[in-house]
């Protein structure tokens, strides 16, 4: 049975790139990906739990850039547990002690980049984690990052601006605390050195990847953490396979198959943020169809 994913780390160079786990949660895989046709998961089993559901993992990426900077990108559920019936449970909570472990407070945590505003990506922007039974009454009292910037596509801000959406970002707990904080970036612009951003739409109107070079240029390598182009491993072979939070799924679809083309690449590191048991990995070159590798130990760092 798959295991949501533990901490690990890549080096791109002087950089590091951390995954730090927050929680999983648990989907229903008819639900969450209606269009996969009826027994398209017979060949994926594997990657199913004794009730015929899926885990992913959920938490952040941290980058520390040679120069001494910290971005994460993406911030987990936050502290919450909690069931959608015939849909998926979620429990989160453990970012903050991911992030102690890498020795780091949140106050050293100089960017925050948000790939995309769905409940999942978000959780600990506040100190008030969004959950489905709304905010109502509560209020968030600080962000938990202070001292970071917080980016993200301006069509991904406007998008959710002013809605109440369950799987967006919650009013009180995200949308209004970042209302005078937030700065939007675009596809193409370098947020730290080495780190730039990739418009990959779809999923939501403004979503997007990073990518992770060595500025040194002394490691060819290059790492792209994906975001939500890809839920699991099995949308790898299965890239057809759009899901029910999809914004535009024949969008989502033709940024999938196009990064998916350009990752396959020896010299190319993927990170999937919800994938289980190895959060980095390879996207191998097409033979029958495209395969997940798990990566060789010499491919991570410490």
């Amino acid at each position: 049975m798959p295991h949501p994913a533990p901490r690990a780390q890549v080096s791109i160079g002087g950089t590091t790139v951390t995954y730090l786990p927050d929680g999983h949660g648990r989907l229903d895989p008819a639900a969450f990906f209606p269009p996969s046709a009826p027994g398209g998961w017979a060949p994926h089993r594997s990657h199913l739990d004794p009730d015929g559901w899926f885990t992913v993992s959920i938490g952040s990426f941290l980058v520390r850039t040679a120069d001494g900077r910290a971005l994460l990108v993406d911030l987990g559920l936050g502290v919450v547990d909690f069931s959608i019936p015939g849909l998926a449970e979620f429990r989160g909570g453990e970012l903050l002690d991911s992030l102690a472990a890498e020795g780091l407070a949140p106050t050293d945590v100089d960017t925050v980049v948000f790939t995309h505003l769905h409940h999942d990506h978000v959780g600990w922007t506040t100190d008030l984690a969004p959950t489905p039974d709304g905010t109502a009454g509560r209020a968030a009292t600080a962000l938990t990052f202070p001292r970071a910037r917080h980016l993200v596509a301006a069509a991904e801000w406007h998008h959710w601006s002013g809605t109440a959406d369950p799987a967006g970002p919650d009013p009180r707990a995200v949308q209004q605390p970042l209302a005078e904080r937030i700065a939007f970036v675009a596809d193409g612009e370098v947020i730290a050195p080495g780190v730039r951003v990739l418009a990959t739409p779809g999923h939501t109107p403004g979503h997007l990847s990073l990518e992770v070079t060595d500025p040194a240029g002394r490691d060819g390598r290059r790492l792209v953490v994906l975001g939500d182009v890809l839920h699991c491993q099995v949308q790898v072979a299965e890239s057809h396979w759009t899901c029910a939070f999809d914004h535009d799924p024949a969008q989502a679809v033709r940024t999938r198959e196009r990064l998916l083309a350009e990752l396959r690449d020896d010299a190319v590191i993927v990170a999937g943020g919800h994938f289980t048991e190895q959060v980095f990995g390879q996207v191998l070159p097409v033979t029958a169809r495209r395969a997940w590798s798990s990566p060789e130990p010499a491919l991570l760092g410490r």
